[in-house]
């Protein structure tokens, strides 16, 4: 291998390990976040063109998936607290106003609306859900919301609405910055009435905290690796200068 090319190799693979290590750094960040889907970083080897023949290589970060498998489900008692078996995904309005998908399903009411605790509304099937006050809430596996108000019969059940739940094919989604899943494209996805949730419940971060510690240490020999490989070509560098002024 030609030291241009050992080069090229070693700083492609520092920053792409860097890349790898803030990714990794922000799972681990995430250990304890509800709901939270582990980021996945990939690479590819992509020949460097130009004139002649395509003796260069360098590594490209691909773009970063996620790992979509459940996490643990946490009890809490809270009848507000919600959590998705399985497959599936509770729906919200985000800040622009497009809707959102989340797996953090602990709620509040704020305002006579139902939200989640990053203060964005839960969609029913006919958009946000209006809670009367003083109404203890009850919410079912199908996504049902009920409640008796105080002050009137108790015993009477309202049916407030119903969580939208929906289900789209995990390639169809991409993570926005706020943390939140949306379709690409940004159309809003139909609602799986096969998607079944759990009252009283939260659904801890899938992140594996054993694994992604051993994948960090992974990540920092290599990136001793590189910098000792371009460590060595800048000594070889300045023997070939020195060769070079004594001729």
């Amino acid at each position: 291998m030609s030291m241009d090319r050992s080069i090229y190799v070693a700083t492609s693979g520092v920053k792409q390990t860097m890349d790898a290590m803030s990714t990794s750094a922000n799972n681990l960040a995430n250990v304890s976040t509800t709901g939270f889907r582990a980021q996945i970083e990939s690479y590819t080897s992509v020949p460097v063109t130009g004139e002649g023949l395509n003796t260069r290589a360098m590594a490209v970060s691909s773009t970063v998936s996620s790992d979509f498998k459940p996490g643990p489900l946490q009890p809490t008692d809270n009848p507000l607290d919600i959590a998705v078996q399985n497959e599936g995904w509770i729906a919200v309005t985000g800040k622009d106003g497009k809707e959102a998908y989340t797996r953090n399903g602990a709620l509040v009411v704020e305002q006579g609306i139902l939200k989640n605790v990053q203060g964005l509304a839960v969609r029913g099937d006919g958009g946000p859900i209006k809670v009367p006050t003083d109404t203890t809430l009850m919410i079912g596996a199908d996504g049902t919301i009920s409640g008796t108000q105080a002050g009137i019969n108790s015993t009477t059940v309202q049916v407030l609405g119903r969580i939208k739940l929906v289900n789209p094919p995990t390639k169809s989604l991409e993570r926005g910055e706020d943390g939140l899943f949306r379709t690409k494209g940004g159309g809003a996805a139909a609602p799986d009435a096969k998607v079944k949730l759990v009252s009283g419940a939260l659904e801890g971060s899938n992140v594996n905290p054993v694994e992604e510690m051993v994948n960090m240490i992974s990540l920092a020999r290599e990136f001793e690796m590189h910098t000792k490989m371009l460590q060595t070509m800048d000594t070889q560098t300045g023997k070939a200068d020195q060769l070079l002024t004594l001729t």
